[in-house]
């Protein structure tokens, strides 16, 4: 039942199975889909090999996408992994739950998509990485959560390492010896067998939990992995096949002062010059744990489809991720920036066939990861609460294409006081406005994807800036921060990660 090399203590998913009964002879089939959420961190929205990747390999993710739809302008409204997946949870926006940068301990006070689906009867587990919530993965819905989070200590893949591997002394002893850390850009090979890597371990653990319930109520399952975040560490095989790679360049704008950029980077922001060498080993890290990734996601598709197949249910899977990684483009590694590297996110979503879904297709619409929970609350039947978000079963079914006709996203400052923004995009224009300093860009992603090319200061552009400033400030006049008055924007005044009608936990 546990993992092929080491075991957590099997009696503690067992009791959790155990409490779920078993299939009732001659029951009818239950039409409520099976959902499964493979969810890694950190995971950039153009790393996939059927967008022509110029490297990285994902075979099962691309066969996934042929059969259901891609999402190729979903993003995360907040682009860091706090508050992105306090709006997964939520469904809500965060200019309306006022959780707009990163910051810990916030309490989640309506009801999250895990609980929804729980009252409605479904089984629910958390496997893997936890939601990074004030509150753990029962209090957030999840019946059961198996934790696998790389970077706590004690947790249960913590426990297992220490078990198989004690001269470790456990993954965060072990990612220091390395010289790796859980931010940066430095990248070696996993130093274990394959086994023992976090990735492995939480595909196998999740994949029991698909194995082992019960058949007799639908499954909810997250799959929460914290690749291709940084430690960058994938087995040495995905690791040493790319870097015999040739590897893509990192994407230069021509709005980018790199002679600000130091070739070190600052230890606790996000500004680096990554070339030569330093960006080889970072791009075969973290290309190598998508790989990896991919490999594992796998028998893990395929045992959750049967089993659903099996019990005469429906089946929907959600690839996503809570945010993307710049890795070296414009001068920047790490995320909460508006540029496509960061807040760009993969978003496919799978059904079977009595769902109706139509095969093969790619939107271009916006999107996020709040469009969720009324999706999955929608193919479950069940009501869903007053959310943000917007269902995408039309347009999953090929009904409808429109979803939104612009999405605002934004980050409050965290590396430094300029790096605050505020977004909009309609799918094929971006508007970023700098609420630090009043510096505003514009990019047309349809024929610059890379953002190399800022077009604000273009006379040709200037009717497409003035729309979307003046769509900037309608958008942001309700808010408290002041950053409009309906008539102007208003740079320099405070930005803090949680608006003040929000409180701390």
């Amino acid at each position: 039942m546990c993992s092929r090399m080491f075991q957590l203590a099997c009696v503690v998913p067992m009791l959790f199975f155990a409490c779920l009964g078993t299939a009732q002879a001659g029951a009818p089939p239950d039409q409520r889909p099976d959902i499964l959420i493979l969810m890694p961190d950190q995971w950039r929205g153009d790393c996939l090999s059927v967008l022509d990747h110029p490297a990285v390999r994902t075979p099962e993710l691309d066969k996934l996408a042929r059969q259901g739809t891609l999402f190729r302008r979903a993003y995360a409204t907040v682009p860091s992994c706090i508050p992105a997946r306090y709006a997964m949870l939520t469904g809500l926006f965060p200019q309306t739950s006022g959780v707009v940068g990163y910051r810990g301990g916030i309490p989640i006070t309506v009801p999250t998509k895990p609980q929804i689906l729980r009252d409605a009867g479904y089984s629910t587990a958390l496997v893997g990485r936890n939601m990074h919530q004030s509150v753990g993965a029962e209090a957030l819905g999840y019946q059961w959560n198996i934790g696998g989070s790389t970077h706590v200590t004690g947790d249960d893949y913590d426990q297992a390492l220490l078990k198989a591997a004690p001269d470790t002394d456990g993954i965060k002893a072990l990612v220091s010896s390395m010289g790796l850390s859980y931010n940066h850009w430095q990248a070696a090979p996993w130093p274990l067998a394959d086994e023992l890597h976090p990735t492995t371990w939480v595909a196998q653990q999740a994949l029991t939990v698909v194995q082992q319930t019960s058949a007799n109520e639908p499954l909810f399952l997250t799959a929460s992995f914290y690749a291709p975040h940084p430690p960058l560490f994938p087995p040495p095989r995905y690791f040493d096949a790319y870097l015999e790679k040739e590897l893509p360049e990192p994407a230069r704008g021509d709005w980018v002062d790199w002679d600000e950029i130091t070739p070190k980077g600052s230890h606790g922001g996000s500004r680096v010059l990554l070339e030569g060498q330093r960006l080889r080993n970072a791009q075969a890290g973290y290309f190598g744990l998508i790989e990896q990734l991919d490999d594992e996601f796998a028998p893990l598709v395929a045992a959750f489809q049967a089993r659903s197949e099996k019990a005469g249910r429906p089946w929907v899977i959600v690839f996503t991720s809570d945010h993307g990684e710049m890795l070296g483009d414009h001068g920047y590694f790490r995320k909460c920036e508006p540029y496509e590297g960061s807040a760009n996110i993969p978003m496919m979503i799978v059904g079977s066939p009595e769902l109706r879904f139509r095969a093969g297709q790619r939107s271009f619409q916006p999107v996020a990861l709040e469009d969720l929970l009324p999706t999955l609350t929608e193919l479950a039947g069940i009501e869903t609460p007053e959310v943000d978000g917007v269902s995408l079963v039309p347009v999953l079914r090929g009904e409808e294409e429109e979803v939104r006709p612009w999405l605002h996203f934004e980050h409050s400052p965290i590396y430094s006081q300029p790096q605050g923004f505020h977004a909009l995009t309609d799918g094929r224009m971006k508007y970023i406005w700098r609420p630090a300093n009043g510096t505003e860009q514009l990019f047309d992603l349809d024929t610059d994807p890379l953002e190399e090319r800022d077009l604000s200061a273009e006379p040709a552009s200037r009717d497409q800036l003035q729309r979307w400033r003046r769509l900037m400030i309608e958008r942001l006049a309700p808010r408290p921060e002041g950053f409009s008055d309906g008539q102007q924007l208003i740079p320099g005044r405070p930005y803090p990660p949680v608006q003040a009608s929000v409180t701390r936990g």
